[in-house]
């Protein structure tokens, strides 16, 4: 009798374990992965064995920021980053794009992964004291989000064919604007994961929530 109470109590302990080692990889995965955006290259695997799918990447950048140093994709490495193109003397969709994008970056003011990027789209008036003065009306903290000019094409070329949030042509000339509400979630490999208005509080919801499937990703990675 001691013995069947024995196995029947080992039976037991083994299904509680197993529901909790189950219960608890079902928070850790990720209800969803997030995708890749941009045209991915294959190309045959180092390996030979198959081809390997290549994501598109942000290209390397160099800009000025808020504090007149120099931001490059060096300050965003091992980071998730949402960036974004704006201009300060902005009436419409600026304001309620900086204010969302504040309610982000305090969401994740104590996680040293998550950092921002805002850049100005009119450089020649977004000086480095202006961007200060823009900074520090959203409390942005420095190091974690950063507001930056430098070359009007080369902030465009950026907008258009890395970030990919205007899809005109133009060369950064003096007649050429961009004017877009797009936030772009990119990942520690600089691949595009996602695009949210940044006027519609909903989409910003999503996006807080969308940082933590990515981050949930990596965890699972290193698992």
């Amino acid at each position: 009798m001691r013995n069947i109470f024995f196995t029947v109590l080992i039976i037991l302990l083994a299904g509680i374990a197993f529901y909790l080692g189950y219960n608890q990889q079902k928070q850790d995965k990720p209800l969803r992965l997030l995708p890749y955006y941009g045209i991915p290259e294959v190309k045959p695997s180092a390996t030979g064995n198959g081809n390997d799918t290549i994501y598109k990447t942000i290209a390397d950048f160099s800009f000025i920021d808020q504090k007149g140093n120099t931001v490059t994709q060096n300050n965003f490495k091992d980071n998730i980053y949402v960036a974004d193109y704006f201009f300060t003397t902005c009436q419409s969709i600026c304001p309620i794009m900086s204010t969302q994008m504040e309610r982000v970056a305090k969401y994740y003011e104590n996680d040293p992964e998550i950092k921002f990027i805002s850049h100005t789209v009119n450089p020649e008036y977004d000086s480095v004291n202006v961007l200060a003065d823009y900074a520090q009306a959203h409390h942005a903290v420095y190091g974690k989000w950063y507001f930056v000019t430098g070359d009007k094409a080369h902030l465009y070329d950026m907008a258009r064919t890395s970030y990919l949030v205007d899809a005109a042509e133009g060369d950064g000339g003096e007649d050429d604007f961009i004017h877009t509400q797009n936030f772009v979630l990119i990942d520690k490999g600089r691949h595009i994961r996602g695009y949210y208005d940044g006027t519609n509080p909903k989409e910003i919801d999503q996006l807080i929530n969308d940082i933590k499937l990515l981050k949930k990703e990596y965890a699972m990675k290193q698992k």
